[in-house]
């Protein structure tokens, strides 16, 4: 296999952006993809959350919240306390990285930078460096479905590479009604499908690991645009899964809270 390499990607205006992904109805299941599901949500709990933290992702590993945060001169990778917020450990970049997404594999948290072309390995007990590694192109968010790293570059494809060699052992486009879904951000990989943050909308996709198509659109555009109004915070990005409790949590950067959200589907949309 090659290893990864990413095509170059410049993002669009927002407003460009938002008129191609909502012109028409959203694409859907493996076996008709024209019908989606879509779901709204209900918070059933919410806790304090670093507003100086400019969340890209979010984690939650054996009941302990890892969270990777961007900009220049700011970028961490952290251990978090869900009920109290507090941070509990922090190891801050240097200068000139602006870091990304985090994932857990076996023990080690990978991250991502953005434009800097590295991507780190900490030891998730004590947040010590274990490597950094050269990462070919830029990195946005970052997942794992327990055997490989699915990674996204804000374009429309997924990648999944061999943890070990940072090798491409395959990839995906993810679509909605035939057309390709741009600015994937911030990922989660959940009961065999892959949450993804579309930046930088208010809406998380649902998309089948297989074929990439989107099967599922959870929408919360209201919370994003509360979160944004009262707070003067930024877009939507975070998506958390707790296992063992089947609990789903979702922030965003500078957003006061993490919240806990049950999923309701929304018939006949």
């Amino acid at each position: 296999m090659t290893l990864l390499r990413f095509s170059h990607f410049t993002i669009a205006l927002v407003s460009t952006f938002a008129a191609v992904v909502f012109m028409s109805p959203v694409a859907g299941s493996e076996k008709d993809p024209a019908s989606p599901e879509f779901f709204s949500y209900t918070i059933v709990q919410q806790y304090p959350h670093d507003t100086a933290a400019f969340t890209q992702g979010l984690v939650w590993d054996e009941g302990v919240v890892y969270e990777g945060t961007g900009l220049y001169g700011k970028s961490s990778v952290r251990r978090v306390d869900l009920k109290t917020g507090r941070v509990a450990l922090k190891r801050e970049y240097e200068q000139q990285y602006f870091a990304e997404g985090i994932t857990i594999f076996k023990g080690i948290v990978y991250q991502l930078t953005w434009k800097n072309n590295r991507l780190f390995q900490f030891d998730k007990h004590d947040l010590s460096l274990i490597r950094s590694w050269e990462f070919p192109g830029q990195g946005w968010g970052i997942t794992n479905d327990q055997n490989h790293l699915i990674v996204s570059n804000g374009t429309a494809e997924l990648y999944f590479l061999d943890p070990e060699t940072l090798e491409e052992k395959r990839r995906i486009t993810v679509f909605d009604e035939h057309r390709p879904v741009t600015h994937l951000n911030e990922l989660e990989y959940i009961e065999g499908a892959i949450y993804a943050n579309v930046w930088p909308t208010g809406r998380i996709a649902i998309i089948n690991p297989d074929s990439g198509v989107v099967s599922g659109w959870l929408d919360l555009t209201d919370l994003s645009v509360r979160m944004q109004r009262e707070n003067r915070a930024d877009v939507l990005n975070g998506i958390m899964f707790d296992p063992a409790d089947s609990r789903l949590f979702v922030t965003g950067k500078f957003w006061p809270f993490i919240f806990e959200i049950k999923m309701v589907s929304i018939p006949n949309h």
